[in-house]
């Protein structure tokens, strides 16, 4: 069965990969719309490579919103030295030539929860959770009306990304998360600790290169560009493509798993602000809000992924 969703994006290579894996997939995934925030790079970028991307996979009709500006509470943070000034550094791909949609992402989220049966929408929060909370802020009633939250953020034993104790998305905006995490919707969390399993070595991208079409050789020059800082960073023999495993988990769940449980977001401490708290082995009485992922078979991940963008 088709799953409506609204991907919630700060693009990015590996957002844009996401974006790409769910429009190769038709028969899973309806992508209602794309909403952009501030976050790997800001608003204005963008909601400009959330275009460029869409117009690479010939989908010109995909409607995309831009959204919040900045953070909840503090001011933007940004991610360039792992993106590149642009967020899409790797390859020059042309300007977008599609609109964007004159509505807020805000509004647009708002609208389409209360338009559509509710528990048939499910959102695809791949950036700072700054749109989702400002949408549940506004419009309290649309929270009940998601079907899931499948998400990119946080970590738990592979500690944090962006400071010793946080993963970047999180820390962007905890004020955002800590209202996603309490809002009582069901949540899945692709936190680093499965992202970081899912590593691009060169047989891996050099099989999407060897797709030989444009959407292979922007992913293949995609993540030679940021894997250089990922390598050098982890010491690692690749770098994670930590977005596509939501749209991934969307397709074929079975690729993952984790443990429900309860995960809290730092939002007080100057030491571990943005931080997710997974209590993993149970031993506090908080309630379980989140399946929290932690293992991943990884070629499968790169036999789908590479499968769906050949269609492209």
């Amino acid at each position: 069965m088709t799953r409506k969703i609204i991907i919630d994006t700060d693009p990015g290579q590996d957002d844009a990969v996401a974006i790409l894996l769910a429009l190769a997939s038709p028969e899973e995934i309806e992508v209602m719309g794309i909403t952009a925030v501030a976050g790997n790079v800001p608003l204005a970028l963008t909601q400009k490579n959330a275009r460029i991307v869409c117009e690479l996979a010939g989908r010109r009709d995909i409607r995309v919103f831009a959204g919040c500006d900045k953070p909840l509470a503090h001011t933007l943070v940004t991610a360039e030295h792992v993106h590149g000034k642009t967020g899409l550094d790797g390859i020059a791909l042309p300007e977008p030539t599609m609109p964007l949609q004159d509505t807020h992402a805000v509004e647009f989220l708002i609208e389409t929860l209360r338009q559509e049966p509710s528990g048939t929408v499910t959102l695809c929060p791949l950036g700072p959770l700054t749109n989702i909370a400002t949408a549940f802020r506004t419009a309290p009633d649309i929270i009940p009306r998601v079907q899931e939250i499948v998400l990119m953020g946080g970590a738990y034993f592979e500690v944090g990304n962006i400071t010793p104790a946080a993963e970047f998305n999180i820390y962007v905006d905890p004020e955002a998360a800590e209202i996603v995490f309490k809002s009582g919707v069901p949540l899945t969390v692709m936190p680093l600790d499965v992202t970081h399993k899912v590593l691009t070595t060169r047989p891996r991208i050099e099989a999407i290169r060897d797709l030989g079409t444009d959407v292979g050789h922007a992913v293949a020059q995609w993540t030679d560009f940021f894997e250089r800082f990922d390598m050098e960073k982890y010491g690692h023999d690749g770098a994670p493509l930590h977005d596509p495993c939501v749209i991934a988990y969307l397709i074929r769940p079975g690729l993952f798993s984790g443990r429900h449980v309860n995960v809290e977001i730092e939002t007080m401490s100057p030491l571990t602000r943005g931080m997710t708290v997974a209590d993993w082995w149970g031993v506090t009485d908080r309630p379980r809000n989140a399946m929290f992922m932690g293992e991943v078979d990884a070629q499968g991940f790169y036999d789908l992924l590479t499968g769906r963008l050949a269609r492209l």
